[in-house]
């Protein structure tokens, strides 16, 4: 069985390389024949400024819109950009044909070579993202890895990552590290109930201290603040491919609201690629003002700052439905904010033994 899931897994995997090996050739395809035909050579790519950035209402999630933008090597402004993304094209390329992968900071070192060298690691990563929207393929696909792994997966759930058929459970108490190369890992089986993400480690090592991946049958997932995007894509693959629901749980702050609204809903900034990694269905637990109300938890005033994202987050498309605006209103009214490890103030084992369990009943989970 584990043979057949290897071959079914490689041949994916080959068709994903050989698609986008393809999409790179065609892009400097294009630039060629314009040569061949005495063209300045022209690309279209999908605009991504902010009036090109739409909340589909149901798709629940940001996507680009139907504009487009030119890069032309006729135009002065341009050839510098146009000449870093056929390079980096190049780059990828070459990653691809040799099933090899690069952070995206060693492209940026990369490039000292190029002779179009980048500024700066931020112009390298637009260049980046430039790339993926002309092409329609996700960075990891073109090769391109960031510094961080993401985040970490604890519980019955059982992986083949290359020649290693691993089970998150037994994979140490750090658990199984989510890899930028997460598509390429086949999810073998599941015996979990649902998926229960916590954006701080130190909540994480507390449920699994605490046996909740036994005790709540599920798998925990730590966000590490916020979610990488390979921590995005595993949830939204076990969401879809293995049908568990899922549930976070931040900090009871409009920083924790907003972690826990990039998983749900994705960013205006990664747009182009929210398919991949948005999880409309998740739902978020807590902590929410009124956990912080119902349960007396020690709090901090909010800041300014707090206060001024909140009335933001209000104006959001994202948090439009009532339970948001309920939330965002109690938040402001109080005035106060609370950390998830603040019901340690009841004894480190009180979030396993009546939060968890009291919040997880109202969503129909443990019943």
């Amino acid at each position: 069985m584990a043979e057949e899931t290897a071959t079914h897994k490689h041949t994916h995997k080959e068709k994903r390389r050989q698609y986008t090996f393809n999409k790179l050739k065609g892009f400097g395809q294009e630039i060629i024949e314009d040569i061949e035909k005495n063209k300045v050579p022209t690309l279209r790519i999908p605009s991504r400024g902010t009036g090109n950035i739409v909340y589909d209402e149901d798709k629940r999630y940001y996507i680009l819109g139907d504009r487009f933008g030119k890069r032309s090597l006729g135009n002065v402004k341009q050839i510098r950009k146009l000449g870093q993304m056929v390079y980096v094209a190049n780059f990828c390329k070459d990653l691809v044909l040799r099933d090899k992968t690069a952070t995206i900071r060693e492209m940026y070192y990369i490039s000292e070579g190029w002779g179009i060298e980048f500024n700066t690691q931020q112009e390298s990563n637009i260049v980046g993202e430039d790339l993926e929207v002309a092409l329609g393929a996700t960075r990891e696909d073109l090769g391109l890895m960031p510094e961080e792994d993401g985040a970490s997966v604890y519980g019955d759930i059982t992986l083949l990552d290359g020649e290693f058929e691993i089970n998150a459970s037994r994979a140490g108490k750090s658990g199984y590290t989510i890899s930028p190369t997460i598509d390429q890992v086949e999810l073998l089986g599941c015996g979990a109930d649902f998926v229960l993400a916590v954006e701080t480690m130190g909540m994480f090592h507390r449920l699994v201290q605490e046996n909740a991946h036994k005790r709540f049958n599920c798998l925990i997932v730590g966000l590490k603040g916020q979610a990488a995007r390979a921590t995005r894509r595993f949830i939204k693959r076990v969401n879809e491919e293995l049908g568990l629901p899922v549930y976070i749980c931040n900090d009871g702050d409009p920083w924790g609201f907003h972690i826990a609204q990039v998983i749900i809903s994705g960013s205006a900034k990664l747009a182009h690629v929210n398919h991949d990694l948005a999880t409309p269905d998740a739902k978020f637990l807590g902590v929410t003002a009124s956990d912080i109300i119902e349960y007396d938890l020690p709090t901090d005033p909010l800041k300014d700052i707090d206060v001024l994202r909140l009335k933001e987050l209000s104006k959001d498309p994202r948090y439009q439905n009532e339970f948001w605006q309920t939330e965002i209103k109690k938040m402001l009214k109080i005035g106060k904010k609370a950390e998830q490890q603040s019901f340690s103030k009841y004894g480190l084992e009180y979030v396993v033994d009546t939060y968890f369990p009291e919040k997880l009943s109202q969503f129909g989970e443990l019943n």
